[in-house]
C-alpha cells in the first residue's frame, strides 16, 4: 500500500475499532497525525546481555531461547504463566508471568526471544517475572536492542503498541514536510524536520536524540512567538491619527508632589515607557510585571491621569468585585488632591455585575456621554451595551484570569491602548512566551520601608506552638488570615489529611474561644464575600479563615499573620502572593507554612519562601523545579503544554522570539 500523510489510520493499522476510536480521542486520525505523536523520553536498551553479565535488580535484556510455557490457576481465580530462558551461553534462568494468560496464546513454545525485565534472585536459583518480551525473528528489533522510545499512553493505546505501530509507517516520514523557513533552519542550524521526526522514532544514539528534540522543542517556541507577535500586530492595527496621547513631564511631576512619599525608580522607568508608547500613533500593548506591594495601582493612575488631560475615558477591569471596590476607592483617592491640574474632578464610577440596573444604566449614558472619566469593574465592562465616547486606555489587572478573546472584544469599543498588570513575578523569559504580544516593563522595589515578613515552614508537631504565638498577636490587636485548599473536607485520595475551610474554622472556634473566627470561600455570593471581608477590615473579626479567594489584591493592613495549610500543595509563586496579603502596616508580619507530613515540612522548595523575599527570585526556582505550565496563572493565559519542557531554557526562547521577528519582519517587507 502506498502511504500519504492523510491515509487513514483505520486503513493502515492492523488492529480494532476499539483502538481506532481511542486514537481519534487523541485526535489521532491519519498516518501524519500518528508520526507527530512523539516520544516523550527514550530508554537505552541497545546492550543485550548474557544472564551471566546481567546485574540483579536491574533492568536489562537478554536474548535466548524459551522452553515449553505452562499455565496454572492460582488462588483468587487468577493464572501464572512460567517457563524456562536458555541464553546463547546456555545459562538458564526461570521466568513467569503474573495474571497474564494471553501470554500462553502469543508467545509460541521453543521461540527465540529477547525478554527485558529485572532479573532477581528466588531460592537459590535466577527468575524473571513479568518482563517484556519480543520474538527475535529476522526484522530488526524494537522493543530492545536500541534507544527504545517511551510515548505518552492513553487507555488502550500503550508505548508498546505505539512502538510497533510506527514501524507500520516508518516510510511516511520521507514525507513530511518543512514548516520553518529555511533561513531559520540554516541560521539556527537545526535538523530538517523529517529527519528530527525519524531520529525521535527510531534513534541510532541519544546526541541524534537531543538534536531532533532541540528542532521539534524551537519549532513550538518559534510558533508560539510568532503568534504573539501577530496578536501584537492585529492589536495595534494600523496608525491612526489622533491615538497618541503626548507626555507631560509637567503633569507628572505635580501628581508626584501631591502624594505623601516619593515614588520608586521602577515607578517612574515603569511610566516613562507606558506614556511613551502612548505617545505613538498605534495601540500600545504593554504588561506591567510586579511583585505583590511594588505599587503598580499608582502608575496605573499616573497613566490616567494623563489620559485625562487629553480629554479621553479610561476602563480598568479586575477579576472580583471585591478587588473592583477596592481598585475604585484607590484611584479616587489618588485623584482627589490632583484635580486641580485637569480642570475638573475626575468621574469615577464602579460597575459590575451587581451594580443596580438604575445605576448601571445612568454609569452606561456616562460613559457614552463623556461624564464618567474612569469606569473600574468586572468582565461587565466589556458586555456588548457598554460603550464609550473616547476610550483612549483599558487596563487590566490580573490578565491571565481574562481570556484573549475578551480583551480582543475591548477593541471593538474605540481601539484603546492597552496596559496589562499582573502580580504573579514571571521570569522575563517566561513572560515573553505567555505575554509575547506585550512590551513588558517591570517593577523590581517595594515604595516605603516595608519590613520584611518573617517566614517559617511549620511540622505538624510545631502547630501549638505557633497557635499560642498567634493569639499572643491577636490580644495586641492584629488579626491573622487561614488559607485551605479546600471548602469542604473530601475522601478522595491523596485528599483526606488536607486541611478544608469549614472544619478549620470550626476547630478553630474551639480553640481561640475569646476570639472571633469567619469564613470565605468561593461558594459563597458576591454580596457575601464582600460582607465577610469588610467586617474583617472593620476588626469585627479575628482569624479569616479562607481559600484562594483571597490570594490577589486584598488589602487589610491591620492583618499580620497569615497560615498557609497544606502548603506543599501550592506553587511558589502562589504562595508568596498569599504571604502578600500581610506586610501592609508598619507591625511586624508574619507567614506560616504549614506542611501536611514531616518529610514535606522538609522540602527545599517550601525551605525558598523562608529564604528569598523576591517574587522573581522564586518564581524562577519554581520554573526550574516545576516547568512553565505549572506555573501560577500560565495555564489561562493559553500557554500551551510544551512536549519538551526541559529545553524551556532562557537563551532558547530569545533566540525563537528574535528568529520570529526577523521573519515576520522579513514577511512585512514583502507585503509592502
Amino acid at each position: 500500500m502506498v502511504l500519504a500523510l492523510t491515509t487513514p489510520l483505520s486503513e493502515v493499522l492492523r488492529t480494532t475499532k476499539d483502538h481506532i476510536a481511542v486514537l481519534a480521542s487523541m485526535n489521532l486520525r491519519t498516518v501524519g497525525d500518528l508520526l507527530l505523536y512523539l516520544p516523550r523520553s527514550h530508554e537505552d536498551l541497545s546492550q543485550i546481555l548474557t544472564l551471566a553479565d546481567a546485574p540483579l535488580g536491574e533492568k536489562v535484556s537478554v536474548r535466548g531461547t524459551i522452553g515449553q510455557l505452562k499455565m496454572v490457576r492460582i488462588r483468587g481465580g487468577k493464572y501464572l504463566v512460567s517457563t524456562t530462558f536458555t541464553d546463547s551461553e546456555g545459562a538458564t534462568t526461570e521466568v513467569i508471568w503474573f495474571n497474564q494468560p494471553h501470554i500462553k496464546r502469543m508467545l509460541p513454545d521453543a521461540s527465540e526471544v529477547v525478554l527485558t525485565g529485572k532479573l532477581i534472585e528466588k531460592s537459590y536459583h535466577l527468575q524473571m517475572q513479568s518482563p517484556q518480551f519480543e520474538i527475535a525473528g529476522s526484522r530488526p528489533l524494537v522493543h530492545a536492542g536500541r534507544l527504545v522510545p517511551i510515548y505518552p499512553q492513553h487507555d488502550l493505546i500503550n508505548t508498546k503498541w505505539l512502538r510497533e505501530k510506527m514501524t507500520l509507517i516508518k516510510d511516511a516520514i520521507d514525507l513530511i514536510p518543512e514548516t520553518l523557513p529555511q533561513e531559520v533552519v540554516t541560521d539556527e542550524n537545526l535538523l530538517p524536520r523529517r529527519d528530527a521526526v525519524r531520529a525521535l522514532h527510531f534513534p541510532t544514539d541519544p546526541a541524534h536524540v537531543e538534536q531532533a528534540q532541540h528542532r521539534m522543542a524551537f519549532e513550538e517556541m518559534y510558533a508560539v512567538q510568532c503568534a504573539a507577535l501577530k496578536r501584537k500586530r492585529s492589536w495595534q492595527g494600523k496608525h491612526r491619527e489622533g491615538l497618541g496621547i503626548a507626555m507631560d513631564a509637567s503633569l507628572i511631576k505635580a501628581f508626584f508632589a501631591s502624594l505623601k512619599f516619593q515614588p520608586t525608580n521602577s515607578q517612574k522607568i515603569a511610566i516613562y515607557e507606558i506614556l511613551r508608547d502612548m505617545e505613538k500613533d498605534v495601540a500600545m500593548s504593554r504588561l506591567l510585571e510586579g511583585d505583590v506591594g511594588s505599587g503598580k495601582t499608582l502608575v496605573a493612575v499616573a497613566v490616567m491621569a494623563t489620559v485625562l488631560k487629553a480629554k479621553g475615558q479610561c476602563a480598568l477591569m479586575v477579576p472580583t468585585e471585591v478587588l473592583a471596590r477596592q481598585h475604585a476607592e484607590t484611584v479616587s483617592r489618588l485623584l482627589l488632591n490632583f484635580h486641580d491640574f485637569l480642570s475638573h474632578l475626575p468621574r469615577v464610577v464602579l460597575l459590575t455585575g451587581s451594580t443596580p440596573s438604575a445605576d448601571a444604566q445612568a454609569i452606561k449614558r456616562g460613559l457614552v456621554d463623556g461624564t464618567v472619566d474612569i469606569v473600574v469593574g468586572t468582565h461587565a465592562l466589556i458586555e456588548e451595551p457598554v460603550q464609550f465616547r473616547a476610550l483612549r486606555l483599558v487596563i487590566v489587572d490580573e490578565q491571565h484570569r481574562f481570556g484573549v478573546a475578551q480583551r480582543e472584544r475591548l477593541k471593538d469599543k474605540g481601539n484603546p491602548h492597552f496596559l496589562a498588570m499582573t502580580a504573579t513575578p514571571i521570569p522575563r523569559t517566561l513572560a515573553l512566551t505567555a505575554y509575547g504580544d506585550h512590551d513588558l516593563s517591570v517593577l523590581l522595589e517595594k515604595p516605603g520601608r516595608r519590613k520584611v515578613i518573617r517566614t517559617k515552614v511549620v511540622a505538624p508537631g510545631d502547630r501549638r506552638t505557633v497557635e499560642l504565638f498567634i493569639d499572643k498577636e491577636i490580644a495586641e490587636g492584629r488579626q491573622a488570615f487561614v488559607i485551605c485548599p479546600l471548602i469542604q473536607g473530601s475522601d478522595a485520595d491523596g485528599l483526606e489529611d488536607v486541611k478544608n475551610v469549614e472544619e478549620e474554622a470550626k476547630r478553630l472556634r474551639a480553640e481561640f474561644p475569646r476570639r472571633t473566627v469567619s469564613m470565605l470561600h468561593g461558594r459563597m455570593l458576591a454580596k457575601e464575600k464582600e460582607e465577610v471581608l469588610r467586617q474583617f477590615k472593620d476588626k469585627k473579626s479575628d482569624i479569616l479563615v479562607s481559600t484562594s479567594v483571597i490570594e490577589v489584591g486584598i488589602d487589610i493592613p491591620n492583618s499580620t499573620i497569615i497560615v498557609i495549610e497544606g502548603a506543599e500543595r501550592f506553587g511558589l509563586a502562589q504562595l508568596h502572593q498569599f504571604r502578600g496579603r500581610v506586610g501592609r502596616s508598619d507591625h511586624q508580619s508574619h507567614c506560616f507554612l504549614f506542611a501536611t507530613t514531616p518529610e514535606q515540612a522538609r522540602s527545599p522548595r517550601l525551605k525558598a519562601m523562608e529564604k528569598y523575599d523576591s517574587g522573581f527570585e522564586l518564581a524562577e526556582i519554581d520554573l526550574k523545579l516545576r516547568g512553565p505550565g505549572e506555573l501560577f496563572g500560565l495555564r489561562q493565559s493559553g500557554l500551551p503544554d510544551f512536549r519538551f519542557p526541559h529545553l524551556f531554557a532562557p537563551e532558547f526562547i530569545v533566540r525563537a522570539r528574535r528568529a520570529a521577528e526577523k521573519m515576520m519582519g522579513v514577511e512585512a517587507g514583502r507585503g509592502a
